[in-house]
């Protein structure tokens, strides 16, 4: 199973920074070049443990729809979303906040599991890591600079 781990460090209070990584609106801005909507479950405001959202997105040049479900939160330590049904045979990202002297280290581990067998497991290797990767650090350094002005 690929795995994606990120670092931030964002100059913001950890209590901020764990709230607008969990608000469903700026997770709309942050994902514009996919023209992520957010269509079922929570979509807008914060979403909380228990609660489910379904994503609207084009990846890939594909359009596709992907429902995610809180399933852990501490806050502001930390929240895990897991697919409880899309395209991915599985995925689990978790979210870490840590106090620092200088604001906020944000941590991303990011597990899944493609679809399509040996296929999906080519694309991994060829394309899909670094697009997700991609994906991520674009989604992290539109949080970073909402939560740091």
């Amino acid at each position: 199973m690929p795995k994606i781990i990120l670092e931030t460090i964002i100059n913001a209070d950890v209590k901020n920074v764990f709230d607008l990584s969990r608000n469903i609106d700026l997770h709309k801005i942050s994902a514009k070049q996919t023209n992520e909507t957010a269509i079922a479950g929570k979509t807008k405001g914060l979403i909380e443990l228990g609660e489910t959202v379904t994503w609207r997105a084009k990846h890939l040049g594909f359009y596709q729809t992907l429902t995610s479900k809180i399933t852990e939160f501490e806050e502001p330590n930390y929240f895990v979303d897991e697919m409880v049904e899309g395209i991915f045979e599985s995925f689990k990202h978790e979210h870490h906040f840590k106090n620092i002297d200088c604001g906020t280290l944000m941590v991303d581990i990011f597990e899944y599991k493609s679809p399509f067998g040996i296929f999906g497991k080519m694309a991994d290797i060829l394309f899909l890591k670094n697009y997700l990767t991609k994906f991520l650090k674009t989604r992290n350094k539109i949080l970073k600079q909402i939560a740091e002005a």
